[in-house]
Protein backbone atom coordinates (compact mmCIF):
# COMPACT_ATOMS: atom_id res chain seq x y z
CA UNK A 1 0.00 0.00 0.00
CA UNK A 2 1.06 3.24 -0.66
CA UNK A 3 -0.03 7.01 -0.20
CA UNK A 4 -0.65 10.12 -2.74
CA UNK A 5 -0.68 13.31 -1.28
CA UNK A 6 -1.94 16.34 -3.54
CA UNK A 7 -0.23 19.37 -2.47
CA UNK A 8 -0.11 21.53 -5.83
CA UNK A 9 -2.73 24.19 -5.20
CA UNK A 10 -2.04 28.01 -4.23
CA UNK A 11 -4.48 27.99 -1.23
CA UNK A 12 -5.70 31.43 -1.83
CA UNK A 13 -8.17 31.70 0.38
CA UNK A 14 -5.51 30.96 3.66
CA UNK A 15 -3.60 33.93 3.17
CA UNK A 16 -1.70 35.47 4.49
CA UNK A 17 -0.83 31.97 5.58
CA UNK A 18 0.18 30.98 2.70
CA UNK A 19 1.77 33.68 1.42
CA UNK A 20 5.66 32.08 1.15
CA UNK A 21 4.63 28.65 1.62
CA UNK A 22 1.95 25.94 -0.16
CA UNK A 23 -1.60 25.19 1.83
CA UNK A 24 -0.33 21.66 3.05
CA UNK A 25 3.77 23.80 4.71
CA UNK A 26 1.06 25.91 6.93
CA UNK A 27 1.86 24.97 10.84
CA UNK A 28 -0.70 23.81 13.30
CA UNK A 29 1.23 23.73 16.60
CA UNK A 30 4.68 22.86 15.98
CA UNK A 31 4.29 20.87 12.70
CA UNK A 32 2.93 21.49 9.44
CA UNK A 33 0.08 19.90 7.87
CA UNK A 34 1.83 17.73 5.50
CA UNK A 35 4.17 16.20 8.31
CA UNK A 36 1.56 15.78 10.88
CA UNK A 37 -0.18 13.50 7.99
CA UNK A 38 3.06 12.12 7.51
CA UNK A 39 3.27 11.09 11.12
CA UNK A 40 -0.38 9.28 11.05
CA UNK A 41 0.75 7.64 7.67
CA UNK A 42 4.11 6.15 9.31
CA UNK A 43 2.71 5.00 12.31
CA UNK A 44 0.07 3.11 9.83
CA UNK A 45 2.91 1.39 8.91
CA UNK A 46 3.28 2.96 5.39
CA UNK A 47 6.41 4.39 4.07
CA UNK A 48 5.57 4.49 0.74
CA UNK A 49 4.73 8.33 0.41
CA UNK A 50 4.16 10.37 -2.33
CA UNK A 51 3.66 14.42 -3.27
CA UNK A 52 2.14 15.87 -5.88
CA UNK A 53 3.73 19.46 -5.60
CA UNK A 54 3.34 22.63 -7.66
CA UNK A 55 2.39 26.07 -5.96
CA UNK A 56 6.27 26.67 -4.33
CA UNK A 57 7.38 23.19 -4.57
CA UNK A 58 10.84 23.75 -3.36
CA UNK A 59 9.47 24.46 0.22
CA UNK A 60 7.96 21.11 0.21
CA UNK A 61 11.13 18.69 0.93
CA UNK A 62 11.15 15.44 3.35
CA UNK A 63 13.51 12.63 3.31
CA UNK A 64 12.52 9.21 1.95
CA UNK A 65 9.70 11.04 0.28
CA UNK A 66 8.63 10.35 -3.62
CA UNK A 67 7.86 14.09 -5.41
CA UNK A 68 5.40 14.10 -8.32
CA UNK A 69 5.52 17.78 -9.95
CA UNK A 70 2.09 19.09 -11.44
CA UNK A 71 3.82 21.47 -13.82
CA UNK A 72 0.45 22.81 -14.53
CA UNK A 73 -1.19 23.14 -11.49
CA UNK A 74 -1.90 27.11 -11.55
CA UNK A 75 -4.19 25.62 -14.97
CA UNK A 76 -5.51 22.18 -13.56
CA UNK A 77 -6.72 20.47 -10.39
CA UNK A 78 -6.69 17.35 -8.11
CA UNK A 79 -7.23 14.78 -11.22
CA UNK A 80 -4.28 16.18 -13.46
CA UNK A 81 -2.31 16.17 -10.15
CA UNK A 82 -3.45 12.40 -9.36
CA UNK A 83 -2.43 11.21 -12.81
CA UNK A 84 1.18 13.41 -12.81
CA UNK A 85 1.33 10.32 -9.85
CA UNK A 86 0.74 7.42 -12.12
CA UNK A 87 3.34 5.52 -11.68
CA UNK A 88 2.36 4.82 -7.70
CA UNK A 89 -1.25 4.45 -8.24
CA UNK A 90 -1.79 0.62 -7.08
CA UNK A 91 -2.86 0.19 -3.98
CA UNK A 92 -3.51 3.61 -3.22
CA UNK A 93 -5.10 5.74 -0.40
CA UNK A 94 -5.32 9.45 -1.72
CA UNK A 95 -5.62 12.41 0.59
CA UNK A 96 -5.57 15.95 -0.14
CA UNK A 97 -2.74 18.25 1.96
CA UNK A 98 -4.47 20.32 3.71
CA UNK A 99 -6.41 17.97 5.99
CA UNK A 100 -5.62 17.36 9.64
CA UNK A 101 -7.46 13.87 11.47
CA UNK A 102 -7.01 11.15 13.96
CA UNK A 103 -5.06 7.97 12.87
CA UNK A 104 -8.06 6.15 13.35
CA UNK A 105 -9.32 7.15 10.27
CA UNK A 106 -6.74 6.23 8.11
CA UNK A 107 -6.91 2.48 9.63
CA UNK A 108 -10.44 2.23 8.31
CA UNK A 109 -9.22 3.13 4.96
CA UNK A 110 -6.61 0.92 4.84
CA UNK A 111 -9.38 -2.16 6.15
CA UNK A 112 -11.46 -1.08 3.44
CA UNK A 113 -12.04 -4.17 1.32
CA UNK A 114 -13.30 -2.72 -2.08
CA UNK A 115 -12.40 -1.39 -5.48
CA UNK A 116 -12.59 2.32 -4.58
CA UNK A 117 -13.70 3.37 -0.69
CA UNK A 118 -14.32 7.31 -0.17
CA UNK A 119 -14.45 8.70 3.87
CA UNK A 120 -17.42 10.18 4.00
CA UNK A 121 -19.34 11.78 7.39
CA UNK A 122 -23.30 11.76 8.35
CA UNK A 123 -22.80 14.15 10.86
CA UNK A 124 -21.27 17.20 8.98
CA UNK A 125 -23.97 20.13 8.97
CA UNK A 126 -22.66 20.90 12.73
CA UNK A 127 -18.82 21.16 11.87
CA UNK A 128 -20.40 24.58 9.31
CA UNK A 129 -21.45 26.59 12.36
CA UNK A 130 -19.61 29.30 12.38
CA UNK A 131 -17.32 29.11 9.17
CA UNK A 132 -18.62 31.86 7.57
CA UNK A 133 -15.48 31.81 5.23
CA UNK A 134 -16.53 28.21 3.93
CA UNK A 135 -20.22 27.99 4.02
CA UNK A 136 -22.40 24.87 4.29
CA UNK A 137 -23.32 25.12 0.33
CA UNK A 138 -19.30 24.60 -0.68
CA UNK A 139 -19.60 20.82 0.91
CA UNK A 140 -18.48 17.99 -0.75
CA UNK A 141 -21.76 16.59 -0.50
CA UNK A 142 -22.67 12.48 -1.61
CA UNK A 143 -25.88 10.99 -1.74
CA UNK A 144 -26.19 7.45 -0.31
CA UNK A 145 -29.67 5.12 -1.51
CA UNK A 146 -31.41 2.91 1.11
CA UNK A 147 -28.77 -0.03 0.18
CA UNK A 148 -25.87 2.02 1.36
CA UNK A 149 -25.01 3.17 -2.28
CA UNK A 150 -23.42 6.14 -3.58
CA UNK A 151 -25.49 7.75 -6.93
CA UNK A 152 -24.26 11.06 -6.04
CA UNK A 153 -21.25 13.42 -5.34
CA UNK A 154 -20.74 17.10 -5.86
CA UNK A 155 -21.50 20.50 -4.16
CA UNK A 156 -24.53 21.35 -2.16
CA UNK A 157 -26.93 18.41 -3.18
CA UNK A 158 -30.25 19.97 -1.90
CA UNK A 159 -32.55 16.62 -1.71
CA UNK A 160 -34.94 16.37 1.48
CA UNK A 161 -35.45 13.59 3.74
CA UNK A 162 -32.37 12.06 1.71
CA UNK A 163 -29.45 10.30 3.58
CA UNK A 164 -26.66 12.92 2.46
CA UNK A 165 -22.98 13.03 4.00
CA UNK A 166 -20.02 14.84 3.24
CA UNK A 167 -16.87 13.46 1.19
CA UNK A 168 -13.68 13.98 3.80
CA UNK A 169 -10.93 14.42 0.49
CA UNK A 170 -9.89 11.16 1.18
CA UNK A 171 -10.06 8.12 -0.71
CA UNK A 172 -8.76 3.97 -1.00
CA UNK A 173 -7.96 2.52 -4.65
CA UNK A 174 -7.57 -0.52 -4.76
CA UNK A 175 -4.93 -2.15 -8.20
CA UNK A 176 -8.89 -2.22 -10.13
CA UNK A 177 -10.02 0.97 -8.66
CA UNK A 178 -6.82 2.84 -10.07
CA UNK A 179 -6.89 1.24 -13.29
CA UNK A 180 -10.34 2.34 -13.63
CA UNK A 181 -9.61 6.08 -12.66
CA UNK A 182 -6.45 5.63 -15.29
CA UNK A 183 -8.02 4.45 -18.07
CA UNK A 184 -11.14 7.46 -17.72
CA UNK A 185 -8.59 10.21 -17.21
CA UNK A 186 -6.53 8.92 -20.12
CA UNK A 187 -9.49 8.83 -22.36
CA UNK A 188 -10.35 11.68 -24.74
CA UNK A 189 -13.07 14.35 -23.88
CA UNK A 190 -14.39 17.66 -24.63
CA UNK A 191 -16.12 20.32 -22.88
CA UNK A 192 -17.36 20.42 -19.69
CA UNK A 193 -16.53 17.70 -16.82
CA UNK A 194 -19.47 17.27 -14.03
CA UNK A 195 -18.67 20.22 -12.05
CA UNK A 196 -15.47 21.80 -14.06
CA UNK A 197 -14.83 23.29 -17.05
CA UNK A 198 -12.79 20.54 -18.68
CA UNK A 199 -11.08 17.07 -17.62
CA UNK A 200 -7.76 18.62 -16.87
CA UNK A 201 -9.44 21.07 -14.61
CA UNK A 202 -11.33 18.99 -12.76
CA UNK A 203 -11.90 18.18 -9.06
CA UNK A 204 -11.44 14.69 -7.48
CA UNK A 205 -15.30 14.58 -6.79
CA UNK A 206 -16.10 14.79 -10.27
CA UNK A 207 -14.15 11.82 -11.57
CA UNK A 208 -16.57 9.56 -8.67
CA UNK A 209 -19.27 11.40 -9.92
CA UNK A 210 -18.13 9.66 -13.75
CA UNK A 211 -17.13 6.27 -12.41
CA UNK A 212 -20.44 6.02 -10.72
CA UNK A 213 -22.06 7.07 -13.94
CA UNK A 214 -20.10 4.18 -15.45
CA UNK A 215 -21.54 2.24 -13.13
CA UNK A 216 -18.49 1.38 -11.13
CA UNK A 217 -18.89 1.30 -7.21
CA UNK A 218 -17.65 3.68 -5.07
CA UNK A 219 -18.52 2.95 -1.75
CA UNK A 220 -18.41 5.19 1.48
CA UNK A 221 -16.58 4.10 4.59
CA UNK A 222 -18.65 6.22 7.12
CA UNK A 223 -16.28 8.25 9.23
CA UNK A 224 -17.31 9.68 12.45
CA UNK A 225 -13.77 10.46 14.65
CA UNK A 226 -11.87 13.91 14.02
CA UNK A 227 -11.46 15.21 11.20
CA UNK A 228 -11.05 19.12 9.98
CA UNK A 229 -10.24 20.76 6.76
CA UNK A 230 -7.88 23.65 6.95
CA UNK A 231 -9.45 25.91 3.92
CA UNK A 232 -9.52 29.70 5.63
CA UNK A 233 -7.79 31.08 8.39
CA UNK A 234 -11.18 30.29 10.53
CA UNK A 235 -10.31 26.77 9.93
CA UNK A 236 -6.86 27.08 11.48
CA UNK A 237 -7.88 28.76 14.61
CA UNK A 238 -10.45 25.98 14.77
CA UNK A 239 -8.30 23.21 14.19
CA UNK A 240 -5.94 24.67 16.94
CA UNK A 241 -8.38 24.52 19.53
CA UNK A 242 -10.09 21.00 18.53
CA UNK A 243 -6.85 18.86 17.82
CA UNK A 244 -4.61 19.49 20.55
CA UNK A 245 -4.01 16.02 21.30
CA UNK A 246 -2.50 15.36 18.14
CA UNK A 247 -0.15 17.91 19.13
CA UNK A 248 1.28 15.81 21.82
CA UNK A 249 0.36 11.96 19.68
CA UNK A 250 1.99 12.68 16.51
Amino acid sequence: MNIIILAAGIGKRLLPETENVPKGMVKLFDKSLIEMQLDIFKKCGIDDISIVTGHLTEIINFPSINYFKNENFSTTHQNESIYCARQKLNDTIICYADLIFDISIIKKMINFKGDIGIAVRSDWKSHYKGRTLHPLSEADNVLIDESGKIIEIRKNIQKPNSNIGEFLGIVRLSSKGSSLFLKRFSEYHIGTFHSSPSIKQSILPDMLQELIDLGVNVEPVMISEKWCEIDTPQDLDFARKNFKHLNNST
